[in-house]
């Protein structure tokens, strides 16, 4: 399991530099729209390269941060639910939800854009309004941002097996927020309020 763990370790490290990355690239893309509306309203002048170039950045920061976004677990759970459920319980359902959802939808989503990506590189394929950019990175952003994607995935899966085979922390605890003290304190605090609540 250990070099799993160090493959875990330095795929999250990979995610994280990337993650940063595209945290600039919001900025940058910030940047440009407020530049490009400032000339627009006082020069009457646009560029149709500068607006592509924001939605370019735009996906960018979406498909190519989505590998940060399960690193730091804050994609959509529901955690009404979830929250009810053991720990192994809800490591299991994520190790199903990788395996069975995650991994075919990335390798689909890859097989299914690496020919539109390679065809526009091929053919050198422009934008078709004036003065637009080329199309094949915004194209290949898509299979890239996947194949980042199923990366990360990997590293959660490991992390999940470390958890259930007595390898590792739960990962899946620090949604809960704060330390391991003040989580104990909050279920400290939940049990006493129920037992208030029977006594009257």
């Amino acid at each position: 399991m250990t070099p799993l763990l160090a493959l875990s370790r330095l795929i999250d490290k990979i995610t994280t530099g990337i993650g940063k990355l595209t945290m600039w690239l919001i900025l940058a893309t910030t940047l440009i729209s407020a530049g490009n509306a400032v000339v627009r309203k006082i020069f009457n002048v646009s560029s149709n390269s500068l607006l592509e170039i924001q939605w370019y950045l735009f996906a960018a920061v979406f498909l190519m941060g989505a590998g940060y976004g399960l690193l730091k677990n804050s994609h959509v759970r529901i955690d009404f639910i979830a929250t009810r459920l053991s720990a192994r319980t809800r490591n299991w359902i994520d190790v199903v939800g990788i395996l069975a959802v995650l991994f075919p939808f990335c390798i689909l989503s890859v097989a299914l854009a690496w020919p539109l990506f390679t065809n526009a590189l091929v053919t050198g394929e422009m934008s078709q309004n004036a003065g637009g950019l080329i199309r094949w990175p915004a194209y290949g952003l898509i299979p890239l941002g996947f194949a980042l994607l199923a990366l990360q995935g990997v590293s959660e899966l490991i992390k999940r097996f470390a958890f259930l085979f007595g390898h590792g922390p739960d990962v899946l605890s620090h949604d809960e927020g704060g330390t391991a003290e003040e989580r104990k304190l909050k279920e400290l605090e939940a049990l006493a309020a129920s037992k208030l609540a029977g006594e009257h």
